[in-house]
């Protein structure tokens, strides 16, 4: 399964190059929401000479609109390769290149998946060397899984949240999640017991089954079967990336016993190299998993903290704490004051009649951060005030966001954001219904 796994890791590598292509200058361009080349700039006048060690990037040969844009796409071309041929250097390229933008998408780029495609990706390097594959890497890709998984489950439980406690947190995920698509309207209204036993098996699989990946023989395969089916659900009722797939493919690993398929054995001095990256890893991760105790000495925690830096080893755990209720925010522009227009975006709600969409495992990573920005106040999120002012200057890139264009003629003299309360409606044809909750952000007009 070692190439079929490589391959498959290559074609993920190829979306999620292709899914930020299409919006780098939007997010990081000069006339996007968050210009590289400004945080580059703080960054050298920071720390000089050392921003090189401190914030390693290949964005320092050129922060310009056509090296930013360019950049996802030879990363996409590198995996489209890896895809034909998986060879190590083309994954120590990929994972270099991915690091690189990882560090460019600042607020776009805090997800988990970003996370576990680079830690996944660079055992990648030692995955795809011309030797036969070592069982140390094997057991990383397996502890890999095991902490995703497991911690997981384990923040629910941490955070005492009391819809995961109840075993109620169903009953409110499809509606309230980051982008449902149609299925999660069915979904959102199977039975409460239903619900509740979803809820029991989810937490089930992400607390118990994990513990199977390190019993010998079939064990390890149910563990696939059943890790694997919970991703598959949650990529049926839900938008998140290329997070599911990658998942999945963790689980196709599962299902070899390291087989040689043919290749030399591997020499001594990589034996020895495989065994130090294992032993920083498998200590970063023992670290990560203290540190969620809140027991761990600073020591510890210092050294996780290095080490998911470089994302060698990261923290995993999703929806802690369960939302209950869906605030949206709707951007609206005006040329009198009086009369204002909706700016609808691609993917996240908006019209109460649109569907929901199928995105992955593209991830459109303003609708997703405008899920987080209605949850708390503008001023948590710096990006958002430039999004507003990129709408009234008419940023071609960030109008690209957009499903369609309210202001054709030119940019509106006003601009201002509502809250709104959505809820999925309870029946068709609508999807949603919504409810006014008042002013997320006051009507500004561009100084010009």
């Amino acid at each position: 399964m070692r190439t079929p796994f490589l391959r498959v890791l290559a074609a993920i590598y190829a979306c999620a190059f292709a899914s930020f292509g299409v919006q780098a200058a939007a997010l990081v361009g000069s006339q996007g929401l968050l210009p590289a080349a400004d945080l580059l700039a703080e960054v050298a006048s920071r720390h000089g000479a050392s921003r090189f060690w401190l914030f390693p990037n290949l964005a320092w040969i050129s922060s310009g609109d056509a090296f930013l844009t360019a950049l996802p796409w030879a990363g996409f071309a590198l995996a489209a390769a890896a895809m034909v041929r998986p060879r190590a250097w083309l994954f120590a390229s990929l994972w270099i290149v991915y690091f690189s933008v990882d560090g460019l998408g600042q607020d776009f780029f805090t997800f988990q998946w970003d996370a576990l495609l680079l830690e996944a990706g660079f055992l990648a390097i030692l995955f795809a060397s011309p030797w036969a594959p070592s069982q140390v890497v094997f057991w990383l890709y397996r502890l890999l899984l095991f902490r995703l998984m497991f911690c997981s489950g384990l923040v629910k439980l941490f955070s005492g949240d009391p819809t995961w406690r109840s075993f109620t947190a169903l009953n409110f995920h499809y509606e309230t999640q980051p982008l449902p698509n149609p299925v999660a309207w069915y979904a959102h209204r199977l039975p409460d017991a239903v619900q509740s036993a979803s809820g029991i098996i989810l937490l089930a699989v992400e607390l118990l089954v994990p513990f199977l990946l390190f019993f010998p023989g079939n064990p390890w395969r149910i563990a696939a079967l059943l890790l694997g089916g919970s991703q598959v659900a949650i990529l049926l009722t839900g938008n998140y990336g290329f997070f599911n797939f990658l998942t999945l493919a963790l689980c196709l690993l599962l299902w070899d016993e390291g087989g040689k398929e043919g290749l030399p054995a591997e020499p001594r001095w990589r034996r020895r190299l495989v065994v130090a990256v294992a032993a920083i890893v498998i200590a970063g991760g023992a670290a990560q998993l203290w540190a969620m105790t809140g027991r761990a000495p600073e020591a510890a925690r210092s050294a996780f903290a290095w080490l998911s830096r470089y994302h060698v080893v990261h923290a995993y755990g999703l929806f802690a704490v369960m939302t209950t209720s869906r605030p949206e925010i709707v951007i609206e522009g005006s040329n009198d004051g009086e009369m204002w227009k909706p700016y609808e975006f691609r993917y996240k709600p908006g019209d109460p009649g649109r569907a929901p969409p199928v995105v992955a495992p593209h991830m459109p990573r303003v609708d997703w951060q405008l899920w987080f920005a209605a949850l708390s106040r503008p001023e948590r999120h710096p990006w958002f005030r430039m999004l507003l002012q990129r709408l009234l200057e008419g940023s071609p890139p960030v109008l690209s966001l957009l499903a369609h264009n309210p202001f054709p003629g030119g940019p509106p003299r006003y601009i201002r954001a509502q809250l709104y309360d959505y809820r999925f409606s309870r029946q068709r044809p609508a999807w949603w219904r919504r409810e006014l909750r008042g002013s997320y952000y006051p009507a500004v007009s561009l100084v010009r």
